[in-house]
């Protein structure tokens, strides 16, 4: 199953309320459903609920425990306010009567105003040919890389001592999807190392505590075996948790996406 069978299968639902999935284990990350999957799927519930002349302006995530694969879950949310112009929403993945993640989200239309900020077109390298990132090793690697090419420019894999503590590179699905959304920018996103794993020497657990994306609309139409450049850094870590922010870039340098990240690792 790729993203966009999920997708098609929120999309056709004749009642939100009642849908389950279950994800193979190949979408695993550690012993959880891949946390970009995920995300994506919940944000296209999301999306199938809010008028549809809104579009997603910025959403946070909290994964407050597991999802596992193999097992069915479902969705449940709540409308906070509808206004004239934008639609504030909070909605969760429910598995075993259990909350495992949970989003705020804030969908918006155009508005008519004078403030106008162009976001610089940042210069970048050619795009990849091909990916060039972490080889599948078993018990180290999460499965669902499988499904995704990365290109790191910048930066070490996890678990390798680096004193650097951001990433450079590039993103797609290796199987293109038909139509380039919102939840596949999202899954892309996550799909890169936390910026601070790179650091241990040898494995080191760590887990995402919350995540906040805010799009750029609008953005050109992506096309479906699209590059997406990734830049993060760390902004400061101590005590167990780093704190990261990322940009993302289509491949003429259009700004697309900013992403925050709170992290916990458990090196010790």
């Amino acid at each position: 199953m790729q993203p966009d069978d999920y997708i098609q299968l929120i999309n056709e639902s004749d009642d939100l309320s009642q849908l389950q999935l279950t994800v193979p284990g190949d979408w695993a990350q550690g012993r959880t459903v891949f946390g970009g999957l995920s995300a994506g799927l919940l944000y296209q519930v999301l999306k199938c609920i809010v008028p549809s002349e809104r579009v997603l302006r910025s959403i946070t995530f909290n994964f407050v425990g597991p999802l596992n694969t193999e097992q069915p879950f479902g969705f449940t949310w709540q409308l906070l306010r509808e206004g004239k112009n934008a639609t504030q929403i909070t909605a969760s993945i429910v598995q075993n009567e259990q909350i495992c993640l949970t989003a705020l989200a804030c969908f918006a239309q155009d508005r008519q105003s004078k403030v106008l900020v162009e976001a610089n077109v940042k210069p970048l390298p050619e795009p990849p040919k091909k990916a060039k990132f972490i080889p599948q090793i078993p018990r180290i690697t999460p499965k669902f890389l499988r499904h995704i090419d990365l290109s790191i420019s910048e930066g070490k894999v996890p678990f390798t001592g680096s004193k650097q503590s951001s990433y450079k590179g590039w993103m797609r699905l290796k199987k293109a999807p038909k139509v380039f959304t919102d939840a596949h920018i999202l899954t892309l996103i996550d799909a890169w190392p936390p910026t601070i794993l790179q650091m241990p020497l040898g494995p080191a657990p760590a887990s995402t505590m919350s995540w906040n994306v805010e799009f750029v609309h609008p953005h050109k139409p992506l096309a479906p075996e699209a590059w997406l450049a990734y830049e993060a850094h760390t902004v400061q870590a101590y005590g167990g948790y780093g704190h990261a922010e990322a940009q993302i870039h289509d491949e003429e340098g259009e700004l697309v996406a900013i992403s925050r990240q709170l992290i916990a690792i458990f090196d010790q």
